[in-house]
């Protein structure tokens, strides 16, 4: 893979919320500093609600399944609108999700 490396504020987010140590927090600001960081627009926000509540309906998933994924539906909204490569070790709540709308995707 080759290419400019973007970081999802969502990510950079969640990394901000779990991290417990200095150098965690630094590593996140050196992120922030060098990466260009994308964020869901209010499109996106809104595609999100859609598609959960189809993953709710097809799925029965419960509403703790629907909070663990929106922040993913929202990356990948995300990463589709910029036409950028989505790389994540989720393969499992990506490739659902890559089941309602297309994006580009990449497994580690």
């Amino acid at each position: 893979m080759h290419g400019i490396v973007r970081s999802s504020s969502v990510v950079l987010a969640e990394l901000r919320r779990g991290a417990l140590r200095k150098s965690e927090s630094a590593l996140i600001d050196t992120l922030e500093k060098n990466h260009r960081i994308l964020t869901p627009t209010e499109a996106n926000w809104l595609e999100s609600g859609q598609i959960l509540a189809k993953m709710h309906f097809d799925h029965g998933f419960t509403p703790e399944k629907l909070r663990d994924l929106h922040f993913d539906v929202l990356i990948a909204l995300t990463a589709r609108s910029h036409g950028t490569t989505l790389v994540t070790s989720n393969r499992s709540d990506f490739e659902l999700i890559h089941g309602y709308r297309s994006f580009h995707l990449e497994t580690w």
